[in-house]
């Protein structure tokens, strides 16, 4: 380990602006951390950063001809803008004592590289590299990496009582990354996973996204169920849930990290997948015939996925989103225009199509006997949402060809009423009984005035 001048990262203009900079000016400059990893792994990096042994009043004199913004000076941190382009710059510090298990309480700046590198958290984003010197890498990041690996800087103990946050990190970063996660690293994250109670639920729930945005999502989640569960505890009885369904090959946690790896990296939906069937243990009944059931499970699922979501902050629409798919994921769609009008009316086109994709999600988690009996028929409903939309085919009130001003003018004042009738036309059209023509709906209305017709129900 140490310094190998063999390796080369073709840095950006910029990047290497700033470190010839700084070097000309008698300090040492580096590009440090996930720019590093992301170039040892052939991947263009999305940002660069620099570490460097002039202090952050040293730096902003240096660049004070350029857009300089004091973006954490007290933890010597500065963002160079070139070009509209934001490169942050570092002193070389070492970190004081953490309380709060998440930062430090104090840092203090030091003027050796390796010290620097030493605080980081995984060895993986603990490399730096100069044009002059090459790859420094004093804790196995190149191996680690070589071999699929997330393994922490020294002891991981330590790693994670400072940072707790550091635990789904690991998580994100195996899961993004398609890495294993080195089992001293693994089981120290187990151990410690009570700490994550301590960190903002902003916090967590960023980290949840990227990990479950990640391809490799099904087997490292399986494989540290621990931290999963310590964030949403609610999946616990999901562990080792059998089914007892000829519908279903897996227990209910196994099917439901399936589901979410099934689905498209849209956040909404994988949170819808993540949350589908989390009442299913509370909702089991087993018939006297021995026949399993969950009936009620949808909106039992969608007020506790609605509960999990307030709880890790999310924003009102995200949860709108995420607890309506719950809610439907077991409706069954029938593969005709006038199913396909009604569900439009009742969800929306935009809503309609993800729950395609959540039924989707949902039957390739489940067992072959359920495929072969129930084909897969998404893609004939989206082309039949398709034809309506461009037809403009009628399927809500707003494209109903009378409003309640026309009904007001035929004589019907009551506002319950009106609504009433607005949906009964509607439902006369969209069943293809009438159609939405204004003559014939108005003169259908002086044939029967009172449509006594609840309004049908809105999945939100």
């Amino acid at each position: 380990m140490g310094v190998s001048a063999a390796m080369v990262i073709n840095l950006p203009f910029d990047v290497t602006y700033i470190i010839d900079t700084l070097e000309k000016n008698g300090f040492e400059a580096y590009a440090v951390g996930g720019c590093v990893r992301d170039s040892l792994r052939k991947e263009i990096p999305d940002d660069w950063d620099v570490c460097t042994s002039a202090l952050p009043g040293q730096t902003a004199q240096i660049f004070k001809k350029h857009h300089i913004i004091e973006t954490g000076l007290k933890h010597g941190t500065i963002t160079l803008m070139l070009r509209h382009k934001p490169f942050e710059i570092t002193t070389y510090r070492v970190d004081g004592k953490y309380k709060d298990n998440r930062r430090p309480e104090t840092v203090r700046f030091v003027d050796v590289l390796k010290r620097d590198l030493a605080r980081r958290d995984f060895t993986v984003n603990a490399m730096a590299y100069n044009p002059k010197t090459g790859i420094v890498d004093y804790y196995g990041g190149a191996l680690d990496i070589a071999e699929k690996r997330i393994k922490c800087v020294g002891n991981p103990d330590k790693r994670f009582k400072e940072d707790a946050l550091r635990i789904m990190r690991a998580l994100r970063f195996a899961a993004v990354l398609g890495y294993d996660i080195e089992e001293n690293t693994a089981n120290t994250m187990i151990k410690n996973r009570g700490l994550l109670k301590n960190i903002a639920s902003e916090r967590i729930s960023a980290e949840l996204n990227k990990l479950l945005l990640a391809d490799n999502i099904r087997r490292l989640l399986a494989a540290h169920l621990p931290v999963l569960t310590e964030i949403l505890p609610e999946l616990e009885p999901l562990i080792g849930f059998e089914q007892n369904s000829v519908y279903h090959a897996f227990d209910v946690m196994e099917h439901t990290l399936r589901s979410v790896e099934a689905a498209p990296k849209d956040l909404t939906i994988r949170l819808a997948m993540l949350f589908h069937d989390i009442a299913k243990p509370g909702c089991y009944k087993l018939s006297e015939k021995g026949a399993s059931s969950f009936r009620g499970h949808e909106g039992v699922s969608a007020d506790m996925s609605r509960e999990i979501l307030n709880r890790l902050r999310y924003d009102k629409e995200t949860s709108k989103i995420v607890t309506g798919l719950v809610l439907c994921h077991g409706i069954d769609l029938d593969p005709n225009h006038r199913s396909v009008k009604r569900w439009l009316g009742k969800l929306g086109e935009t809503q309609l199509r993800r729950l395609l994709l959540v039924k989707k999600a949902d039957n390739a988690a489940k067992s072959e006997h359920f495929r072969e009996k129930f084909p897969d028929n998404t893609a004939i409903i989206s082309t039949l949402i398709d034809i309506i939309i461009e037809q403009q085919q009628c399927f809500s009130l707003k494209d109903l060809a009378v409003n309640g001003k026309d009904l007001i003018a035929a004589g019907i004042t009551d506002g319950a009423q009106i609504g009433k009738t607005l949906n009964a036309l509607l439902e006369m059209v969209v069943d293809e009984k009438i159609e939405n023509d204004k003559e014939k709906l108005l003169k259908a209305l002086q044939e029967s005035p009172r449509f006594d017709i609840d309004p049908p129900p809105v999945y939100n």
